[in-house]
């Protein structure tokens, strides 16, 4: 459990340098200091053990062939601790340890693994930062959502991989406008929405704030215009005498569907909408889309994933990397 009053006095955080920093050994760019969104962290030598405490990290630590030791899931499933879009890695993470939930972290294994580094949000953990930064070097993004980009770099930069960091950053930019350019060469008066379901008394409208409005953003392909949309949230709340809101010359549609009561309500609502009459009605080619790179991932590798869905859809080269 994140409780953890025993923790309190465990060492091996930032204000302890090891034998090796102490005697100048810190490696390349090192000792560094990283500024950050609960302060600045100093790192004394190149991490080696690394600690993902939200799964978009997680994500961001195995892209830049980072050690990933441990990592916590937004839900504990350890039937599928990765999601699919990741692709082979089994070898990266043979020995990795999950470490409870992102809601519900379990702070005595996260110590137990001896991290080096340990990477996180304030919106997830600002209240862990103090114990987690007596375990070892512990960086916060403010976010994991609308900064998704900016935290693989800030990643990559205490890991002394910044340049690779952004050229991946870059790399995903490139093809993101590539595949985009093909789609709109397709089918030039293209717009997109994107409803998701998840349980709740309305469905979700994703916003131009959302992840995915960010990489439809970055292929060049708009929302309609006069469409719902914020700039404070990631989604507009859709009810049912609402469906003709989401209309789009492409409609992407997703589900939230884990195992349990949660997973089935989400299925009943999403019956529900597309058994309404006002469905029928939507002029747009509806897409279903998987819900973890679309929504779920907020990393890079979701987002090419959900790039070659979409080019896969319009018969496009995927451009892939």
């Amino acid at each position: 459990m994140a409780s953890g009053a025993l923790l309190l006095g465990a060492c091996g955080g930032q204000d302890e340098a090891t034998p090796d920093a102490a005697a100048g050994g810190g490696g390349e760019g090192y000792p560094k200091t990283i500024e950050h969104a609960m302060g600045t962290t100093t790192i004394e030598t190149k991490p080696q053990r690394v600690v993902a405490m939200d799964p978009s990290f997680a994500d961001a630590a195995l892209l830049l062939e980072a050690d990933l030791v441990g990592y916590a899931q937004y839900r504990v499933d350890p039937d599928n601790p990765f999601p699919d879009y990741l692709g082979d890695i089994d070898g990266a993470v043979a020995d990795s340890v999950n470490v409870g939930t992102t809601a519900e972290p379990d702070l005595e294994k996260v110590l137990e693994l001896d991290a080096d580094l340990i990477i996180s949000a304030k919106v997830r953990h600002e209240a862990f930062y103090d114990q987690l930064s007596r375990f070892a070097p512990t960086v916060f993004s403010e976010s994991t959502g609308p900064t998704w980009k900016e935290n693989v770099v800030l990643l990559g930069d205490a890991l002394g991989k910044k340049d690779k960091a952004e050229e991946l950053v870059e790399s995903y930019h490139q093809r993101a406008a590539a595949v985009g350019k093909e789609i709109l060469a397709k089918q030039p008066d293209l717009t997109y929405s994107f409803v998701r379901f998840a349980g709740e008394d309305t469905a979700r409208l994703y916003s131009s704030n959302s992840f995915i409005g960010e990489i439809m953003a970055d292929m060049g392909i708009p929302r309609p215009e006069g469409a719902p949309d914020t700039e404070e949230e990631i989604f507009v709340p859709l009810s049912s005498e609402q469906i003709l809101n989401a209309d789009a010359r492409l409609i992407m549609v997703s589900a939230y569907t884990p195992p349990g009561a949660e997973g089935e309500a989400s299925k009943d609502q999403r019956a529900d909408f597309e058994g309404n009459p006002l469905w029928g009605r939507l002029s747009g080619d509806v897409l279903a889309v998987d819900d973890e790179p679309f929504v779920l991932s907020v990393s890079i590798q979701g987002a090419h994933a959900s790039i070659t869905t979409l080019a896969e859809h319009f018969g496009v080269d995927p451009q892939l990397p």
